[in-house]
């Protein structure tokens, strides 16, 4: 039965990766609805027995435990693989794509930044059109920030917006790691950055956490190798390939700072910022939104405290929408629990997430 279940599951499971690449909901809401009729079939003959919160508890496991549950490979195969929004969804222009990213929760300063480059772009454009010198400018970028803010969100976007500006045919983003990069022999590691470019190409290439090719104390690592050959095909595809290096801070400063050709090609900083806790409950929304919960009153309260407490006690590694991804995921579990033994369960009950729902600090410790 297991491995039927496994099976059965594994849609879900590429649900969750597809959402992940693209900045979309469904696994949100498939889930809830998977979920919600397990709970309305272990209801269904109206009697209420000791086994039915377990079984609760072991569905629930199945369908949310399970999605970060893909093998290494498969899940380096998917990361690997080109996510061609510009190619599936209809032409779209600049000012639509503009209205999506201010549309998004937070990163003030980064979406001034977009707007500015992209009056950069018209203006160099046009004192082109008319034959007048132009400043060379480009189109590279690093992204620096904590994670869970939205870096690969804004990368995708950014993407777009140089399709509709002229910049690249097709405007897709291909997302990597060292893993996708590096491999373990020598010779090997040119050939995958050189898969990796080709998908890439008329697009942009997103590296997240790309100080760990240039690792410190590494001495001779093949991570060394993947920056050379990128640099030579960031040169050789100039006006086909964009590519985006993501990560902490400071790491990604010592990586920049310590390649004479990293420092020359890449120019152009975005800093995102730690969500607020009032956006962190705006991202919390979203996700209740989409599984069709409703937050009481004192939920929120309850909500947002928590979210402050975690705020005041963040590091450099605090997750912000990961972390709110987890509280979500944790406060459905304790709805679970708390109305698994009601009968008969309402459409209100079923959707209703109260104050004794949200989780507590020592919650996050189990």
């Amino acid at each position: 039965m297991r491995s039927v279940t496994a099976s059965s599951l594994k849609s879900l499971q590429y649900l969750h990766l597809y959402d992940r690449r693209q900045d979309s909901s469904h696994f949100d809401k498939m889930a809830a609805a998977f979920f919600t009729y397990a709970q309305c079939v272990i209801k269904a003959d109206g009697t209420v027995n000791k086994e039915g919160p377990q079984k609760l508890q072991q569905i629930r496991k199945l369908i949310y435990g399970d999605q970060e549950q893909v093998s290494a490979s498969e899940e380096k195969k998917e990361a690997r693989k080109t996510v061609r929004i510009a190619e599936q969804e209809q032409e779209e222009t600049l000012e639509e794509v503009m209205e999506s990213i201010n549309g998004l929760i937070g990163m003030v300063k980064v979406k001034q930044q977009i707007a500015t480059f992209v009056n950069v772009i018209k203006v160099h454009s046009e004192r082109e059109r008319r034959g007048l010198p132009v400043t060379p400018f480009s189109k590279h970028a690093v992204f620096y920030g904590p994670p869970g803010t939205g870096k690969t969100t804004i990368a995708r976007y950014l993407g777009r917006v140089y399709k509709c500006l002229g910049l690249l045919q097709k405007g897709h983003m291909v997302e990597t790691d060292r893993a996708g990069l590096v491999a373990g022999y020598v010779g090997q590691t040119a050939i995958q950055v050189d898969e990796v470019v080709t998908e890439a190409l008329d697009g942009v290439l997103f590296i997240d956490e790309a100080y760990s090719l240039s690792p410190r104390g590494a001495g001779k690592d093949f991570g060394q190798e993947a920056i050379d050959t990128l640099l030579k095909r960031m040169e050789d595809y100039r006006d086909r390939l964009v590519v985006i290096v993501a990560g902490y801070p400071d790491e990604m400063n010592d990586f920049i700072h310590s390649n004479p050709g990293l420092q020359s090609r890449f120019s152009r900083y975005f800093y995102f910022d730690h969500y607020t806790p009032e956006e962190l409950l705006r991202i919390f929304d979203i996700f209740a939104s989409n599984a069709s919960f409703n937050l009481t009153a004192p939920a929120r309260r309850e909500l947002l405290a928590i979210m402050s407490l975690f705020y005041k006690k963040r590091d450099k590694g605090f997750g912000n929408g990961r972390f709110v991804r987890n509280l979500f995921e944790k406060t459905v579990e304790k709805q679970a629990n708390r109305i698994s033994s009601i009968t008969p369960l309402t459409d209100q009950i079923l959707c209703s997430i109260t104050k004794h729902d949200i989780p507590t600090r020592e919650d996050f410790h189990h």
